[in-house]
């Protein structure tokens, strides 16, 4: 059976069953819409919550980034884990126990504050549309590689997908339907990995064959910086950026996890508070199991693609593929637009090097190269792979399947943060708390329509890699909703005045920091200054402002609740009693 027909019916398939579970899991009611019912066993939330929280920039774009930033892409292994284990500890129970739909409303009813509430409101619009940015990137390169059409077409026919199933079944049919996702994601991730860590290292855990050897006895990650020295760039075990900017982006993407409302409300559909900390130990069971993988994908896949490309001895007559003899894969994804060829010295081959190093321009010219001719799109990296490795066809559309869940999941999962804290929070809270549960679930379906379409936009021109606008959401909720949900919990002092003090200055000085570098309103061509790293403040980029804004945010919520007048009794009571595991 040829490629295509073999993806057509693996994809096919699991959209069969996704939308079957949205339609047998129909949301009836608000509860059902917001929060499941809360009636989620702890396991499947594991998996759900799994799921929703390993996106497209989990499953498509961080092995990509580990790929072509080697060392440097760390952080994101060490922050979005780092940060799951402090949502975990710190956040979860806690706001279960509270016990209501959203985390605005955890914080309009923290600090008695409808003010507090509405801030919260646009705090988690900003970042959430910031990361179904990210989303919609990894869908729009899934399905234009299922279909073998265009990016933009992809992206489009994505959204309508996406819109269809997260609108009908709610809270409870995404939860249903993230389950199945993450056993299609997983099996999809370690497969491949498998069969290509069997082939280059003779070994067939991926953990393992990253510190394994290759056919002629060089460990594997040796082999790959002698490669790329050879080809003028730095090693890739070497830390290429500055470590103050390691620092901050780690932190900004581990409290910026901790503070993802998408995630933190999915301990909101248990039974009980004990069972959002058994959901939280089994999620970071399921998570590991692909994030531990990763790190082998992105080197074994980069080894793989720079042998392909470069089957010879450097600066030899046949050391560079000649373009007639690409494989079939590389010429699929050229017609999508991610993988481009330029042939600037007209000799028919494809020449892969960092023609923006100086040291090697004299090599460069001497071999006859005028230029890089290959350029990557780095969010390709994973979906290619197995092409790349040659695997077999099933394996190929197995991870076209997985791509597609994990960016289809999660970008379910935001458009529900969004579409619960405009009706719920926005409409129901403060607007019109009269209203009907019926009108309540149709504002809220049409807020999610209305999300599907500002995100859609947005992803036709993305600040960046889906990884990267990913850690940019990350940032933002970082500096406006982690600090104020800390202090909400854990100190009895902290009132409205504080919190609201707190968020504005947070996330005003992050998103204009964003802004400056990446565009305002991430519309191309209106940043202020160049997003380089001698541009940036002290060397800190857009993706790790976020950890000084929380601390702006700190700062400025403690020293306005201690200038201003207590919280009432009631409050500082409520503040303990989340806070002790009674009836729990």
């Amino acid at each position: 059976m040829d490629l295509a027909l073999t993806t057509y019916l693996i994809v096919g398939a699991t959209f069969v069953l996704y939308i079957g579970i949205a339609i047998w899991a129909k949301a009836g009611t608000t509860g059902e819409f917001y929060v499941a019912g809360k009636g989620v066993n702890p396991i499947a939330n594991g998996m759900a919550t799994a799921a929703d929280w390993m996106s497209a920039a989990s499953f498509i774009s961080m092995a990509g980034l580990i790929a072509f930033l080697g060392y440097d892409a760390s952080v994101y292994l060490m922050g979005w884990t780092g940060g799951y284990v402090l949502l975990a500890l710190l956040l979860a129970p806690y706001l279960r126990k509270f016990g209501k739909f959203t985390v605005p409303e955890f914080i309009g009813d923290r600090f008695y504050s409808k003010t507090a509430r509405v801030i919260a409101v646009i705090a988690l619009i900003v970042a959430s549309i910031t990361y179904v940015i990210g989303q919609m990137k990894g869908i729009g390169v899934a399905f234009s590689r299922f279909l073998e059409t265009s990016y933009e077409m992809g992206l489009f026919i994505g959204m309508a997908i996406v819109f269809f199933y997260a609108v009908i079944g709610g809270m409870k049919g995404i939860t249903y339907t993230q389950i199945a996702q993450y056993c299609v994601m997983i099996f999809a991730y370690t497969i491949p990995a498998v069969f290509i860590s069997l082939a280059i290292t003779g070994n067939p855990l991926p953990q393992l064959g990253l510190g394994g050897t290759v056919s002629d006895g060089t460990y594997l990650l040796n082999k790959l910086d002698n490669i790329l020295v050879d080809l003028g760039f730095s090693q890739y075990t070497a830390m290429k950026g500055s470590m103050l900017n390691m620092f901050f982006l780690t932190m900004s993407l581990m409290i910026g996890t901790a503070g993802l409302p998408h995630v933190i409300v999915r301990f909101f559909t248990v039974p009980r508070v004990r069972d959002a900390r058994l959901s939280a130990g089994w999620t970071l069971i399921f998570i590991a199991i692909l994030y531990t993988t990763a790190p082998a994908v992105g080197a074994m896949s980069f080894y793989n693609l720079i042998n392909t490309v470069q089957p010879g001895p450097i600066g030899s007559e046949d050391g560079n593929l000649l373009y007639e003899d690409v494989p079939g894969w590389f010429s699929r994804w050229q017609e999508t637009g991610l993988l481009q060829w330029e042939d600037k010295n007209d000799d028919g081959r494809i020449q892969y090097y960092d023609s923006n190093n100086p040291a090697f321009a004299p090599t460069a010219a001497e071999y006859g190269w005028e230029g890089n001719e290959l350029t990557v799109d780095r969010d390709i990296m994973v979906m290619a792979n197995p092409e790349i490795a040659q695997l077999p066809n099933w394996v190929i559309a197995l991870t076209v399947a997985g791509g597609l869940a994990a960016a289809l999941s999660t970008a379910a999962g935001l458009l529900m943060a969004i579409s619960s804290s405009i009706s719920h929070d926005l409409i129901k809270g403060v607007i019109n708390p009269g209203i009907s549960e019926k009108s309540e679930l149709l504002a809220a379906r049409i807020a999610m329509g209305s999300a599907v379409l500002v995100a859609g936009y947005l992803g036709l021109n993305p600040p960046g890699f889906a990884a990267q606008v990913v850690a940019l959401a990350f940032g933002l909720a970082a500096s406006s909703l982690f600090p104020v949900l800390m202090l909400g919990i854990f100190s009895r002092r902290m009132n409205s005045a504080g919190a609201i003090a707190g968020m504005l200055s947070g996330l005003t000085f992050t998103l204009i920091y964003v802004f400056t570098y990446k565009g305002w309103f991430f519309i191309p061509g209106t940043n202020t200054l160049p997003d380089t790293p001698e541009h940036w403040f002290m060397g800190i980029g857009p993706q790790a402002i976020g950890a000084i804004g929380a601390l702006i945010n700190v700062v400025v919520a403690t020293l306005v609740s201690r200038a201003t007048a207590p919280p009432p009794k009631d409050i500082q009571e409520l503040v303990e009693s989340i806070r002790v595991p009674r009836a729990s």
